[in-house]
């Protein structure tokens, strides 16, 4: 037994949403180097174009033979029509899926209730909840015809516990951590797995988005502590994914050292 055995990868194929920064990015480069193939699948293709750049290299590096293809698909998971025309839109030899990462996801603003603008309010739930759902609805037939399939979904502390100021983003994890415990429900009696990561604290691209570009405002949310990072987090997801087939990590709720919940960290210094 070897403390990390990736070879259970070996070959794999990959679908990863929200591949083209942060945590799907480090993800996506991360499967290659264990010898998968990936799917990468996000709105911005030139970025995506990067990133399966970074996942050549990591593979080549890796020297493993098995894997070490890389598709380009541009999805937007809240848009009904290019979800239901993503498998024709991926390589044929690609399209027998092993795993699937729903990583899409964001956060706008942190203003209270009674103040959020409904257009804020659609958006994420159209990412987060609806695109998840969409998503995970196409690829679960086919992993129920092959009895076979792993679902990784990436939810948050916030769907644990809620906060001021979040609201809808903590609605919308809450919706996936319910979601994600009905299927795993649901598949019991099948050899298909589904897996939750709940991060705390990661530091993405997430608060620059959640503060609409002011980069400041999101450096602010670190000061005084060491955040996760998308590296961190794609451990664990390749983690849950290399375990035996009889092994399932339903829950991994990760944080930083000095958080223990959304609004309590330790900020004394990194």
């Amino acid at each position: 037994m070897s403390v990390f055995n990736a070879s259970r990868l070996a070959g794999k194929t990959v679908l990863l949403t929200g591949a083209s920064a942060g945590i799907g990015a480090a993800t996506a480069v991360l499967f290659a180097k264990g010898g998968s193939n990936v799917i990468l699948a996000a709105r911005r293709v030139e970025a995506l174009k990067k990133v399966a750049e970074a996942c050549a290299t990591a593979h080549k590096e890796s020297g493993l033979q098995q894997g070490g293809k890389f598709a380009i698909v541009q999805l937007d998971v809240s848009d009904k029509s290019q979800v239901a025309s993503l498998l024709d839109r991926i390589p044929q030899d690609l399209r027998e899926v092993d795993i699937l990462v729903n990583n899409a996801g964001f956060v706008l603003g942190v203003d209270r209730v009674g103040d959020i603008a409904d257009t804020d309010v659609e958006a994420m739930f159209n990412t987060n909840v609806f695109g998840l759902i969409s998503v995970t609805q196409l690829l679960v037939k086919d992993f129920k015809a092959r009895n076979t399939g792993h679902i990784i979904n990436i939810g948050s502390v916030a769907g644990r516990e809620p906060y001021p100021g979040g609201s809808i983003y903590c609605a919308t994890k809450h919706a996936v951590r319910a979601f994600s415990g009905a299927l795993l429900r649901e598949l019991v009696d099948t050899k298909i797995r589904v897996t939750e990561i709940q991060p705390g604290m990661v530091e993405t691209e997430f608060s620059v988005v959640r503060f609409r570009g002011d980069k400041e405002k999101a450096e602010k949310v670190y000061d005084g502590i060491q955040p996760l990072t998308a590296e961190d987090i794609a451990e664990e997801i390749v983690w849950a994914a290399s375990r035996p087939p009889h092994v399932n990590l339903a829950e991994v709720f990760v944080m930083p050292v000095n958080q223990a919940t959304p609004t309590l960290a330790f900020r004394g210094g990194k």
